[in-house]
């Protein structure tokens, strides 16, 4: 404070004596800062200088924090560290327990701008899915909702597309007179953090959170989708010149070679999902997520094989249905590779192709009976799709024929009754639809133990990060 400051308070502190007069009192006085008679513009200046270095302090580990995880900063053995020291850094600011606050608004942004330079970098992506998954998952396991909140919940399995909407929603800024917390000193039993309370900017962060494990997921399966397509319009048929080389009587090489060209497309295909495969792994992603992805993409290219099937008479030959079959076989070692760990059910998603091509290659259509078909050999096939195979298969091999006329009857007064005989009602759809909740990520994912991760060089060496620091034991 100036001296001015001091000179003209010293003139304005009046007491009055005993006999009722005023008289000045210049002698040094000791500032009561709960005296009505001080200054209130002085009071709060005092008051403010000590806050504003606490919130000035706080928005510098914030910014710190923002430029750390703006890199891309690798695993702790198999733990997404930016996920880790992002929830340390939110736990020990206590800032899911804030009314306002623009920490988790400058985080979503950071994700969100990572993504979007890299929508078509796998690598980028796979990083960013670790870090999202795992964070949300802590999230779950520590934050309830308030009563005042308790509406804003995680909406169940909505596209990614519906939910991300709300990505846009900024929170506000810290208004003028609001404090932003800012603690000392090491977090203790960081692992063993109890449920908290969370006000609305945590739950909204939590479901933006959600949002953006959602767009991650969709955008690492559609590139794989995009990858392969290609490839699979010409797995539903043989190429004529391999075909044509795979003659009765030719050598043993000059039919390996028909062969090897054959499957060269299914193989593209088993390259790709390997690829993506070691991609997802060496990001840590959860094999629950990983698992999602690789059923959902057998079941897009079990659409795509089957409605070309149906929609392409020369697609159902009998040497179209050999060739289809052996690419199968090449998917199903692809499965058994990659284990039920990350391959889940994946080949189970291949039925309606797989039963489809069964019916191409089997001897002796004409004494199959209708019984034998549907619940036999293509149990999970309308009568429609049946019709529809029955009707176009053709044998370049062999010269067989088809199904009897009669069970071709029998499906047409079963279609008659069953009132669906609609132009494209045998044709599959593809589901892009995100398939889990945030319940199911919580409940498929280990633990995370985060106590000793170890913080990059950017702030492992910044005192206001000394809680992020392993605790000796």
């Amino acid at each position: 404070m100036t001296p001015n400051k001091f000179l003209l308070r010293s003139k304005s502190i009046l007491q009055r004596s005993d006999s009722g007069h005023l008289y000045a009192d210049t002698k040094p006085q000791t500032l009561d800062l709960h005296s009505v008679s001080m200054n209130q513009r002085d009071l709060s200046e005092l008051d403010d200088k000590p806050q504003k270095s606490l919130n000035e302090k706080q928005v510098e580990n914030q910014e710190l924090l923002i430029k750390c995880i703006a890199q891309h900063i690798g695993f702790s053995g198999d733990r997404p560290i930016a996920a880790c020291i992002i929830y340390k850094c939110l736990i020990q600011w206590r800032s899911f327990e804030v009314e306002r606050t623009t920490v988790f608004d400058r985080i979503i942004q950071t994700i969100g701008q990572a993504i979007e330079k890299s929508q078509d970098n796998n690598d980028i992506l796979a990083y960013w899915l670790s870090n999202a998954s795992t964070l949300l998952l802590l999230l779950q396991h520590t934050l309830k909702a308030s009563g005042a909140t308790a509406g804003l919940g995680p909406q169940r399995r909505r596209s990614s597309a519906t939910l991300f909407g709300r990505v846009n929603n900024s929170f506000r800024g810290v208004p003028q007179g609001v404090n932003l917390p800012f603690v000392n000193g090491n977090l203790s039993a960081l692992d063993a953090v109890s449920q908290v309370e969370a006000k609305y900017p945590a739950l909204l962060f939590k479901q933006q959170l959600t949002a953006y494990v959602e767009k991650i997921y969709g955008m690492i399966r559609d590139n794989l989708k995009k990858e392969i397509s290609p490839l699979l319009g010409l797995c539903i048929q043989a190429p004529r010149t391999s075909r044509a080389s795979l003659v009765k009587g030719a050598s043993r090489s000059v039919n390996n070679a028909a062969q090897q060209a054959l499957i060269a497309h299914w193989q593209g295909i088993v390259k790709s999902l390997g690829d993506f495969l070691n991609t997802l792994k060496t990001n840590h992603v959860p094999p629950f997520l990983v698992r999602k992805i690789f059923t959902q993409i057998f079941s897009f290219i079990n659409v795509q094989l089957f409605n070309s099937l149906l929609l392409r008479r020369e697609c159902c030959s009998f040497s179209n249905g050999e060739y289809v079959k052996a690419g199968l076989a090449e998917l199903k070692d692809w499965c058994y590779n990659a284990t039920d760990e990350y391959a889940g059910t994946a080949w189970e998603e291949l039925k309606h192709i797989r039963q489809a091509i069964g019916f191409l290659v089997i001897h002796q259509k004409p004494k199959k009976t209708l019984e034998e078909i549907s619940r036999g050999l293509c149990p999970v096939l309308s009568v429609q799709q049946l019709y529809r195979i029955s009707t176009m298969y053709w044998d370049d091999k062999y010269g067989t024929h088809s199904v009897s006329p009669d069970v071709i009857s029998s499906m047409r007064v079963m279609m008659t009754e069953e009132n669906n005989a609609i132009s494209n009602s045998f044709l599959l759809d593809d589901d892009s639809s995100i398939p889990f909740s945030v319940d199911d990520i919580s409940k498929s994912m280990k633990q995370i133990e985060i106590s000793d991760v170890d913080p990059p060089p950017i702030i492992r060496d910044n005192s206001g990060f000394s809680f992020l620091l392993p605790r000796a034991d």
